[in-house]
């Protein structure tokens, strides 16, 4: 469910592989694999995610963001990104702008909302990737 199976695999020895004091030996997307492994063994009523995925690719970041809803459906999730598509199926969001709280409501709410700061960063963020930067 963490998306670690050919990781591991690829391992000479799978899952009693030796993890580096300062998990060197796994690259950064795969350490935060493991946080989010960890996590789902340990099952909890709060999950903070704070750029939890920030360095994994898009699509692994769509089947992990798929995950989370599915696994945590019953738990508070509070998700910290940048990335768009991390939080466009949320129940809320809250943009944020100079460190101040610039509005809170439903991501399609905000979507509809002329001047909103959330669906200008999320028209930017789609004409962005629409040009091929992503």
């Amino acid at each position: 469910k963490c998306q670690l199976l050919e990781a591991v695999q690829e391992k000479k020895q799978g899952l009693d592989s030796l993890v580096a004091e300062d998990g060197s030996n796994w690259s950064m997307g795969q350490r935060q694999l493991f946080c989010l492994g960890r996590t789902l063994l340990k099952r909890c009523r709060i999950l903070v995610l704070d750029e939890a995925t920030a360095s994994i690719d898009n699509t692994t970041d769509a089947v992990l963001q798929k995950t989370i809803r599915t696994e945590f459906k019953h738990c508070t999730v509070i998700t910290v990104a940048h990335r768009i598509p991390t939080v466009m199926d949320c129940d809320m969001v809250l943009a944020m702008s100079d460190g101040k709280v610039a509005e809170y409501d439903k991501p399609s709410k905000l979507m509809e909302t002329e001047g909103s700061l959330f669906r200008e960063l999320v028209n930017e963020y789609w004409s962005y990737t629409s040009n091929g930067n992503i």
